[in-house]
């Protein structure tokens, strides 16, 4: 433990941001899931609201530097070419 007072401010901080990154993460995760469950139910219209839903979470996630730029890119490619290959 830090002995510190700037030190130990540091932990609080970190303890906050971890806590709220863990929340970002949860959900886009929980976007992504939604994504993938309308598609293999079949249900196309719902698959694309959910994806633009599931997109804005990721953008965000990337906007503060919670995921990377290209991996929020992939993710987003992935689950667009999801949705379009549904019949």
């Amino acid at each position: 433990m830090a002995n510190i007072k700037s030190a130990k401010k540091r932990c609080r901080v970190i303890k906050t941001k971890t806590e709220q990154n863990k929340i970002i993460k949860t959900g886009v995760k929980t976007a992504i899931k939604k994504v993938v469950v309308a598609t293999q139910s079949g249900d196309k219209e719902n698959a694309k609201a959910l994806l633009n839903e599931a997109s804005k979470a990721i953008d965000m996630a990337a906007s503060k530097n919670i995921l990377h730029v290209n991996n929020a890119a992939r993710k987003k490619s992935r689950l667009a070419t999801l949705v379009n290959k549904m019949a």
